[in-house]
């Protein structure tokens, strides 16, 4: 929280699309470039944002920051600093934390955040041993010096190295992991199933409605999302076999599963002179506060960190549940969010567990991800903190003023994000 007001304006993004679909031809670098000049394209002629915060959760050999890549091939100008983050897929919204401090210092200032993922460009890499010996080897000033080093090739480490969603501690997929947590919450398939079909369904309300026309951009002829369903159902969902755990126990499957996604997203970032910049327009509202958590993967679980930080952001505040008009909690699975709504529901835990003794009574279910969430829209790693605070911020300007909202993403590692929003 700073002592200046700091403002959350929405941005634009991609539609999402499955790996390998329709936006596979484009890298992390060009799927980000049309969102920023379009976002840029909003600003008075010759007027540019003062900062620029990107991220990407896969790693790429081409470049390190990636924030200054996309700027200059953006052509906002080099003048412009730009600087990169990561906390895994809370890394849009962290970027909107961590620019918070330039803006809250920097009167009139305006700050462009986002992040993006090409799940479909994925790089292959080499064992480690096995790329220093190759670079060893390059290194070679003479044919002699590189036939001695032939003995030396570590044969056990002559392997690819393809990377996979799964935690390095435990050594488990995200599912694994969330299958534990569903099991010890006694989260039931059929609540899995359940919220799984209501996101497809107000996703696809949203789109029919108009909601998300003015936050997605065409790209290569892709004007909405590819992944919301229309014709799926309980009966479909039920169907699917379990894609983490084959025992008769496991209950995560691809129906109830975000799904690898591509995409790119934005939002903007201001204090209330740079606000003024905006096209009147642009919904907006205020950031008022946030929070960061960060939990015990073997005893919290590995996607629990927000029902940390959830608690404790309310109990500052002196909210319950009930006091937050919209709630917006990334689905990474369907069993994540159902193992921190019973959490936050669960007194003795939040006492014995979080340490917060206010108790903050029943969770508000019809206010929670009313245009849908990452199960059905996708989930690009490094664009979904960027989409869902835009998606909060459109509904959150239509609500009477003083509405709260709070939004919510956990990540690998046990770490999570939350933010706490108000309409003015």
């Amino acid at each position: 929280m700073t002592s200046k007001p700091l403002w959350l304006a929405a941005g634009l993004r991609t539609p999402f699309a499955k790996v390998d679909g329709a936006l596979a031809k484009r890298d992390a670098i060009a799927l980000s470039v049309p969102v920023v000049q379009a976002m840029c394209a909003k600003l008075t002629a010759g007027d540019k944002p003062d900062l620029i915060v990107w991220g990407t959760v896969a790693p790429n050999l081409h470049w390190s920051n990636i924030a200054r890549e996309i700027a200059l091939d953006a052509g906002v100008g080099p003048y412009i600093p730009s600087f990169s983050v990561v906390m895994a897929c809370a890394t849009s919204m962290v970027g909107v934390f961590t620019a918070a401090e330039t803006v809250a210092k920097t009167p009139g200032s305006l700050a462009l955040v986002g992040g993006v993922e090409s799940m479909s460009g994925i790089q292959i890499g080499l064992a480690s041993k096995l790329s220093v010996w190759l670079r060893k080897f390059f290194q070679g000033k003479s044919l002699a010096q590189r036939a001695e080093m032939l003995a030396e090739l570590p044969l056990k480490d002559v392997r690819l190295h393809i990377p996979s969603i799964t935690n390095r501690t435990t050594g488990l997929s995200m599912g694994e992991g969330t299958e534990i947590m569903a099991k010890s919450w006694h989260i039931s398939r059929t609540a899995k199933d359940e919220l799984a079909l209501s996101g497809h369904q107000r996703a696809v309300a949203a789109w029919d409605s108009g909601f998300f026309d003015s936050l997605v951009m065409p790209v290569d002829g892709v004007a909405r999302d590819t992944i919301p369903r229309a014709d799926t159902s309980l009966t479909k969902l039920a169907k699917l076999k379990p894609s983490f755990d084959p025992s008769p126990e496991g209950s995560l499957t691809a129906g109830n599963s975000s799904p690898l996604t591509d995409g790119a997203a934005s939002i903007w970032l201001a204090d209330e002179a740079g606000l003024k910049r905006l096209p009147d327009s642009t919904p907006r509202v205020r950031l008022v506060d946030w929070e960061l958590a960060g939990v015990d993967i073997l005893k919290d679980g590995l996607l629990m960190a927000p029902a940390f930080a959830i608690p404790r952001l309310l109990a500052r505040h002196g909210l319950s549940l009930d006091s937050i008009a919209l709630w917006e909690i990334h689905e990474a699975f369907s069993a994540q969010v159902l193992c921190h709504i019973a959490a936050l529901e669960d007194k003795t835990w939040l006492r014995e567990r979080v340490g917060v003794l206010a108790e903050l009574g029943k969770f508000p279910w019809p206010r929670l991800n009313p245009n849908g969430g990452s199960v059905a829209l996708g989930h690009p790693f490094g664009a979904t903190g960027a989409r869902i605070l835009s998606q909060a911020v459109k509904e959150l300007a239509g609500f009477p003023a003083g509405s709260l909202a709070i939004v919510s993403i956990c990540t690998d590692g046990g770490l999570g994000g939350v933010a706490l929003l108000s309409s003015t």
